[in-house]
This record gives structure tokens, C-alpha cells and sequence, in this order.
């Protein structure tokens, strides 16, 4: 490969780190054709983005980025590696969990999410525990509402009477 053809996969890979700062770094060795074809369909329909890469050069592009707790992933990139960009934080983790079972690979051997280093395969029921942007905002959004609705049933409760004495006091003070 030429120092040209090396450079543009940094640019390219630095992008891509830059786009979707979650990624997930598994061995995918061992599977034969039809099962790579069966794990890149099934990262294709939940938004996983699978790139089969050069260590060294998946190296210089998390050195080019200086992503936060990047460096502590420098230690497994060694044999194959194959990195899953992704949107939503816990998704590869249970497709290499889910895959995994059925076919023995991928294996999990490290992960950047959100801006914490995850290495080792003993991570992965902590890394498809991690909620997601969407699941925390739905969280937050009924703890909030939690509160509200505990007044408005309250004040229904008792037959609208306490309404109606609170739009009369209300109005009043205008």
C-alpha cells in the first residue's frame, strides 16, 4: 500500500471518528464468507457502520483525532480488527452478543463510548446496559412529568371543586 493510498484511509478513517465518536473494535477472524456477509447484513440494518482496518493505521487516526481515554485502546490493537461505528451506543453490543452466541464470533475487544474506554470482552454486558441518548431524555421526561400528573390527578380527584376555587382565587387576584 502507498503512503498516499495510507493517508487518505487516516483522513478517512479520522472523519468517520469525527461523525460517530462511539465505536466499538471486535476480531472478526474466523468467520468464513457467508457469516461475515450475515454480520455486515445485520450491522447494515441497525446502522452499524463495519470497517475492516489496518491497526497501525486505525491507530494514527484516534492519535490525529486525540479522542478522550482513546490511548488506553492502543494495547489491543493487535491481529484482526474490525471497528463498528455507531449512532446509538449499546446497539453493537448486543449484535456481537446476540452473533456472537450464534456463531462464536465477533468478539468484543474494546470500545470508545461516549468518551469512556472500554477494554476487553468482560465488558460487554456493561457496554448493553449503557442507555442511549433516546432512552435517557424518555427517562427524564417522565420523571418530570411525574410530578405534574400526581397534581393535576389530585386536584381531579376530589370532583373539580379544588379547580374551580383555584380559577376563582385566580382570577380574583387579577
Amino acid at each position: 500500500m502507498k503512503k498516499d493510498e495510507k493517508t487518505q484511509i487516516i483522513e478517512s478513517l479520522a472523519a468517520q471518528l469525527e461523525k460517530t465518536p462511539n465505536f466499538y473494535i471486535a476480531d472478526i477472524s474466523g468467520l468464513n464468507a457467508e457469516k461475515t456477509a450475515k454480520l455486515r447484513r445485520a450491522c447494515f440494518e441497525k446502522e452499524i457502520k463495519l470497517v475492516v482496518v489496518k491497526n497501525t493505521l486505525l491507530r494514527k487516526a484516534l492519535e490525529k483525532k486525540a479522542l478522550t481515554d482513546s490511548e488506553a485502546l492502543f494495547p489491543i490493537l493487535e491481529g484482526p480488527t474490525a471497528v463498528m461505528f455507531t449512532e446509538v451506543v449499546n446497539i453493537p453490543a448486543k449484535l456481537i452478543k446476540e452473533f456472537g452466541k450464534e456463531h462464536g464470533k465477533p468478539v468484543l475487544k474494546g470500545a470508545l463510548v461516549q468518551e469512556c474506554a472500554y477494554v476487553g470482552e468482560n465488558q460487554l454486558e456493561a457496554l448493553i446496559s449503557i442507555k442511549s441518548r433516546d432512552e435517557l431524555i424518555g427517562d427524564i421526561i417522565g420523571l418530570l412529568q411525574s410530578p405534574a400528573q400526581n397534581v393535576i390527578s389530585a386536584l381531579v380527584s376530589s370532583g373539580g371543586g379544588k379547580i374551580a376555587g383555584i380559577v376563582k382565587t385566580l382570577s380574583e387576584k387579577e
